[in-house]
């Protein structure tokens, strides 16, 4: 078996020790004589898969006892809309437009109430993120909305806007676990798992307990309301298993590397290594503004469309997979979550180098 360093930016690589104990569990989960594919969410094997899953990840998180952890399909995408179906008591927020993503959501949430865009950076093609110190909250706002990470893009928050006694809610879909967070500062806090956590098809949600109520928007489906799930504890209806078995190993693997403060340093490391190359050759460029690099996604460019595939190509035969940037921007990104090894981002840099080499 040959595997190949893997810079998708979702689906995206998964620890290699997660994999192999799911295939070795894979016909039988631990004496229950089936996979956890088979069984019933509703059996005891079931419930301490779940159970210790989210027991993990308020230990890694250090979430608090007022916050609920809801494991939910759906992913991201759905949030747009769940979120202000749930959350828009007096019809407005107030949103900050930093990527695709983040546009994406305020699109979905202008058919529930009025959305005040309070900064945008697509002047300069979401290069950079806007500076908090000039943001005003609107008065009237239910809650702040932020893409915490932005994926395509590859910029990232390293300062939150204030936003006083206003909510917080925070898309953290492909840097969620890859440092420490704060979680009181948020309201909401929910992520796409395919990034940085799990298998694609379901999302996690942690969100303040006042904000789970009865009060949500008129004709708001059952399945789209938090406090459906939360009073069932993820279990209303069959939940996406599977995932949430394969998402509770991630979260053992991060607890035994040594936390979120072991994974920030590893992740530091990793991105440092790509971001002085690219800050030192005469070939490739990164596209984002310095102090807004995230620790995730590195975009970056030679400058020309033709030597860019070329590089896309060539890499993919050294093993490289899936470095080709999103089709909206182009260009290559390479995207470091906690599962890939230091080893990948010093093979890409060694295949950067040679290529500059090559094609001077």
């Amino acid at each position: 078996m040959s595997r190949v360093y893997n810079f998708a930016a979702g689906p995206a690589v998964l620890p290699e020790e997660v994999l192999r104990e799911a295939a070795e569990e894979m016909l039988d989960y631990r004496g229950t004589g089936m996979s956890v594919m088979e069984m019933s969410h509703r059996s005891k094997a079931f419930e301490g898969i779940i159970g210790d899953a989210e027991k993990t990840l308020r230990e890694l998180m250090n979430i608090p006892n007022n916050y609920k952890v809801l494991f939910l399909q759906g992913g991201a995408s759905q949030q747009f809309a769940m979120i202000p179906m749930n959350l828009m008591k007096n019809k407005g927020a107030d949103y900050i437009s930093t990527g695709q993503w983040a546009k994406k959501a305020i699109s979905e949430a202008k058919l529930f109430g009025k959305v005040n865009v309070l900064a945008s950076s697509e002047d300069k093609t979401f290069t950079y993120i806007p500076d908090m110190k000039n943001i005003k909250i609107s008065d009237d706002a239910d809650y702040v909305y932020i893409c915490h990470n932005n994926t395509i893009y590859g910029t990232t928050y390293h300062e939150l806007p204030e936003v006083g006694d206003k909510i917080l809610v925070a898309d953290m879909s492909s840097d969620i676990l890859s440092e420490p967070v704060d979680v009181t500062k948020y309201g909401m806090i929910f992520a796409g798992v395919q990034k940085n956590i799990g298998p694609a098809g379901m999302v996690v949600v942690i969100i303040r307990e006042d904000l789970i109520t009865d009060d949500v928007l008129p004709n708001t489906p059952t399945m789209l309301k938090y406090k459906t799930h939360s009073d069932n504890n993820s279990l209303y209806n069959t939940p996406p298993a599977y995932g949430i078995y394969i998402c509770g190993k991630v979260f053992n693997w991060i607890k035994n590397k040594g936390g979120l403060e072991a994974m920030k340093k590893i992740n530091e490391e990793k991105a440092a290594i790509l971001y002085n190359y690219l800050d030192s050759n005469s070939m490739f460029k990164g596209t984002v503004v310095k102090k807004d690099r995230s620790l995730m996604n590195v975009p970056f460019v030679t400058g020309s469309d033709e030597l860019d595939a070329k590089f896309v190509k060539e890499a993919k035969v050294a093993g490289i997979e899936n470095i080709k940037g999103h089709r909206s921007v182009g260009g290559m990104r390479a995207s470091i979550y906690n599962a890939m090894p230091i080893q990948g981002v010093k093979a890409l840099v060694e295949f950067m180098k040679k290529f500059e080499k090559e094609n001077k």
